[in-house]
């Protein structure tokens, strides 16, 4: 199979597994943050292709200034690992050393370390979010960098063993290609999404769907709906990652999506909420995992008012050649009580009586555990939401300080000892 992802690169895989323990031994231990392991995975099986690991100064450069690694290949994201000055120093890591990188006090990844270079960190974040303000959550992540950044190649040593139900939507980047290719879809329009699904999302995916369609015959089957959800940082609030995925997958498997038309799986990403910026970088992120169109809406990876609602669809619109995949730009929907549907404002003339499908108004549904009307949430979908509430969750779909506490690891690693 012809795994050609972003820009036409092949996919990169970066995986040595074999007599694991005997490669690190006498290498210096590293440990790393949960965001950093995620980030570990998503080089190591190509989630980021063309990257083969954590970005230099150059390509940090070209990211920020032009939206362009040293190649010129279209990049919006800078994918960076940071370490202090005094930890470099403790541990004597030089440029062209190897150190082991360890998660869950486990090895994990072998970092092949070609620069160690200093940054501006308020370039990086004014750059990235278009704002300095440290109240954007993304600034904030990037102020808090350590003081140095190391940039080279990643290879996983040690492959994450993930637990359910993450492991039943868990797919690297050639497997989604090998999934869509057993499905025979032809054109596959990925849906971003942190949510459980309203039938507002739903009315979505599927106007997705015909977008996506295009000049094929009326009757086909082989266009798809790839809902990849995002799995990463949590804050008390969200929904619980466990409820997303199994409340999606609902979708298809009570009928509201052919079997062959809908599938569900995730990345590993903490979001950055970069507006414009991170909707360029999860087109590239889809085009790696096969994906032929995108799902663009209101505010994609915005956050607070820090954008305007329709930023990302015009930064995309710039950019449509570089891209890769054909983006699809959907309106915000709401259900309008006169027309008796789900509707939005280029077709429906009845604002006044529209009814927003707000965060609030569904958190409410959730929280007071009353069913909706089926206009709101398939009330299916409503009783995964429960039960997964019941089942990881301390009885809430919302994360909660304890959840945070006690969750179940998305996934784990093998203990390698050296040899």
């Amino acid at each position: 199979m012809n795994y050609k992802g972003h820009n036409g690169n092949p996919i990169v895989e970066r995986i040595s597994t074999d007599n694991a323990a005997g490669q690190i031994k006498g290498m210096p231990r590293v440990p790393i943050s949960k965001a950093t392991a995620h980030e570990v995975i998503s080089l190591s099986y190509g989630f980021f292709t063309p990257l083969t690991g954590f970005m230099g100064r150059q390509e940090v450069d070209g990211t920020l200034d032009n939206m362009q690694l040293p190649d010129g290949t279209l990049w919006s994201i800078p994918i960076v690992f940071d370490m202090s000055a005094d930890e470099i120093a403790r541990l004597n890591i030089r440029e062209g050393d190897r150190v082991v990188l360890e998660y869950l006090d486990a090895p994990m990844a072998i970092f092949e370390i070609s620069e160690i270079y200093e940054y501006d960190l308020a370039r990086m974040a004014e750059k990235t979010y278009g704002t300095s303000d440290p109240r954007h959550p993304g600034v904030k992540k990037t102020l808090a960098y350590q003081n140095r950044f190391i940039g080279g190649d990643i290879t996983l040593i040690n492959e994450p063993i993930f637990n359910e139900p993450f492991k039943s939507f868990w797919l690297t980047p050639k497997q989604h290609m090998e999934a869509l290719a057993e499905r025979d879809w032809k054109h596959a329009v990925a849906h971003q999404t942190r949510n459980v699904p309203h039938t507002g999302h739903e009315a979505l995916m599927k106007q997705a769907w015909l977008a996506a369609n295009e000049d094929m015959p009326v009757d086909n089957l082989n266009t798809g709906v790839l809902v990849n959800a995002i799995i990463g940082q949590k804050r008390v609030g969200d929904y619980i990652d466990e409820a997303i995925l199994l409340a999606q997958n609902a979708l298809r498997t009570n009928g509201y999506f052919r079997d062959n038309v809908h599938m569900v799986s995730f990345t590993l990403w903490d979001m950055r909420y970069a507006g414009p910026r991170e909707a360029i970088f999860h087109a590239i992120l889809r085009t790696n995992l096969g994906c032929t169109h995108h799902m663009f809406g209101r505010d994609h990876a915005g956050v607070g008012d820090f954008y305007h609602p329709y930023d990302a669809q015009n930064l995309l619109k710039q950019h449509r050649t570089e891209l890769g995949i054909k983006p699809v730009f959907l309106r915000e929907n709401w259900y309008c009580p006169e027309c008796q549907e789900v509707t939005n404002s280029a077709l429906c003339g009845h604002d006044s009586q529209s009814q927003s499908f707000s965060g609030s108004l569904i958190r409410s549904i959730l929280t007071d555990e009353v069913k909706p009307t089926q206009k709101v949430m398939r009330h299916e979908v409503f009783e995964v939401v429960m039960e997964s509430a019941a089942k990881y969750g301390e009885g809430s779909p919302f994360v909660t300080e304890e959840y945070l506490k006690t969750r179940r690891p998305v996934f784990t690693l093998n203990a390698l000892e050296e040899s």
